[in-house]
């Protein structure tokens, strides 16, 4: 019990320096969500049980402009398609444990969680209870997104164009330093900046489809790269 609490505490810590790039943005979208036609209880639903930040960002500017139910479910579908990748490389460690614990752990799953995550279940430290350390993570930043999200509805009303503000700009930065540790070798190199290129050649397309794209150009490009020039010894997939 004393090494389970202390891979949930560690977890926490180490969350918590991306809670303040996720701070900004959680406000932001309570701010909209109140201005956009949402409810406050559909707005807090929607954090609670959607809980994934851009596919919420993107719903409220939907509904906003009366789009469609069904495009406004495909096109946060697409968004969310990347954590498919995510779960493909938790899936060894996580297989073992009984459906009471993937379940959760994979509905509370985000790129932030699974940045700090995997990091853990790379360490040369074997573990049992490295997944305590994954609900750390997991709940920090579960609580502090629907915090922020309440206190944005709270004061949303009060701040005019809260979108025009750039506190959105919080979270790229956080997306950066999360994968800036993995850049280690000339092909995880080649994958991060394939799809960084990508990314921005393809944010016009619709329902979001550049993310997906960009995801498997970097894949793709990381791939072909490790062949060309080989894996390099002791390095561990990301």
């Amino acid at each position: 019990m004393s090494h389970r609490r202390e891979e949930f505490a560690a977890g926490v810590r180490d969350t918590l320096p991306l809670l303040l790039g996720a701070l900004p943005f959680g406000l932001i979208y309570g701010a909209l969500a109140v201005t956009s036609g949402l409810s406050a209880a559909a707005a807090i639903a929607m954090s609670a049980l959607v809980f994934a930040g851009a596919s919420q960002f993107i719903a409220v500017g939907l509904v906003a402009a009366h789009t469609p139910v069904a495009v406004i479910v495909a096109t946060t579908f697409i968004v969310n398609l990347r954590h498919m990748l995510y779960s493909a490389t938790l899936l060894p460690h996580l297989k073992l444990l009984p459906q009471r614990w993937r379940i959760p752990l994979a509905f509370w799953l985000t790129d932030e969680t699974f940045a700090v995550t995997i990091r853990r279940y790379h360490r040369a430290e074997a573990s049992a209870c490295a997944h305590w350390y994954q609900l750390g993570s997991s709940l920090a930043m579960y609580l502090n997104w629907q915090l922020c999200c309440i206190a944005g509805m709270a004061v949303g009303e009060r701040i005019p164009d809260a979108a025009g503000w750039g506190l959105d700009v919080a979270m790229p930065i956080t997306f950066i330093g999360m994968i800036i540790p993995f850049v280690k070798t000339r092909p995880m190199g080649i994958c991060v900046l394939t799809a960084g290129a990508t990314a921005l050649l393809t944010q016009g397309l619709p329902y979001q489809l550049g993310i997906l794209v960009a995801a498997l150009a970097g894949i793709a490009a990381g791939m072909t790269a490790e062949r060309v020039l080989g894996k390099p010894k002791g390095v561990r997939p990301a």
